[in-house]
């Protein structure tokens, strides 16, 4: 059953294990320049050690699951770059590692305390869309063009999908999925390339209603339902505020675990490629949603844009206690 190392880590978390944070706010925060088409992916090439540090600070933070820094590592963006193809294949192989390593590591010297409050993280493998490619606004609007088909987005996922699985990472993590199209392509290339890595598919929306291109979710989760490749649906890259009426509306459409790891609340402009401060929302603290998250049916529980390693251990306190979890 694809699932039954997610279910066992959910059981081991107390019912709810936590995603990580935000990486480029991170990466940022460590003196990395990500002012680059290839965003958080560029550091694969300069700075890899940076990338093994944040993991490394989410799983102290708490973190039950920790996702690679491959969102827009892409083999055209890549090759854009100069770079062959053995390299840029390498470079998809090297986000898992570091991963892998971190996890690893962490979790060796977490054995060696005398009273243990973590849980033995997984890996998932980060697959953005194609929009996030394209790197022009359209992961945030869905629309890609008319010329561009289920068949042309297979195409482009398939050869990163393969490395990526190769690379043995216990998931694989389909993030921000902003159209009916690319969600039908990733279920279909599951199966045709018969990926054993058990893997999750979130949307993202900016009105809590529909995907970014305005569809339905109805739409997407009977898809994705029809999949056994697909163990865990959910949102990321979402306003905040939305996300307990989105829990609700898939646990009313799906038996599959949910994931939702929103943003801070601030809204990114794709445009001018800048965050806009949070509106006033009254909102509560991000962990307090989080609780309520979890009340709705959420079993992974994170955060995307902006969220830090604070944020996180925020939520890992907040969701499991204080009853030897974290």
């Amino acid at each position: 059953m694809a699932g039954a190392a997610v279910e066992e880590l959910v059981k081991k978390a107390g019912g709810c294990a936590v995603i990580d944070g935000g990486f480029a706010t991170q990466l940022e925060a460590l003196g990395a320049d990500i002012n680059d088409p290839l965003w958080s992916a560029a550091c694969l090439i300069t700075k890899p050690h940076l990338i093994k540090e944040v993991h490394m600070q989410y799983l102290e933070a708490g973190a039950d699951v920790i996702i690679s820094s491959s969102y827009q590592a892409t083999i055209p963006g890549f090759l854009a770059r100069g770079l062959l193809m053995e390299e840029a294949e390498g470079l998809l192989r090297t986000s898992v590692q570091l991963a892998l390593e971190a996890r690893d590591e962490f979790w060796k010297s977490a054995l060696r305390k005398s009273k243990p409050v973590y849980n033995r993280a997984l890996v998932a493998a980060s697959v953005g869309s194609y929009g996030a490619y394209l790197a022009d606004g359209s992961e945030y609007s869905g629309s890609y063009g008319d010329d561009i088909t289920v068949e042309k987005l297979k195409d482009f996922h398939r050869r990163r999908l393969q490395v990526l699985a190769s690379a043995r990472p216990d998931l694989v993590a389909f993030e921000a999925i902003p159209n009916k199209m690319e969600a039908q392509a990733l279920v279909e290339l599951l199966e045709e390339e018969d990926i054993q890595v058990p893997s999750w598919i979130c949307f993202s929306s900016v009105d809590g209603k529909h995907l970014c291109s305005g569809e339905s979710f109805e739409d997407c989760l009977q898809i994705i339902n029809a999949s056994e490749k697909v163990a865990i649906v959910g949102v990321n890259c979402t306003p905040p505020q939305f996300v307990e009426g989105i829990i609700r509306d898939f646990k009313k459409q799906t038996q599959k675990a949910i994931a939702v790891y929103p943003n801070s609340g601030e809204v990114w402009d794709g445009r001018a490629k800048r965050w806009l401060p949070v509106e006033c929302f009254g909102r509560k603290s991000f962990d307090v949603m989080a609780k309520r998250w979890q009340e709705a049916g959420a079993s992974l529980i994170g955060g995307c844009c902006r969220t830090t390693p604070s944020t996180i251990r925020a939520v890992s306190k907040a969701l499991k206690g204080r009853t030897g979890h974290y």
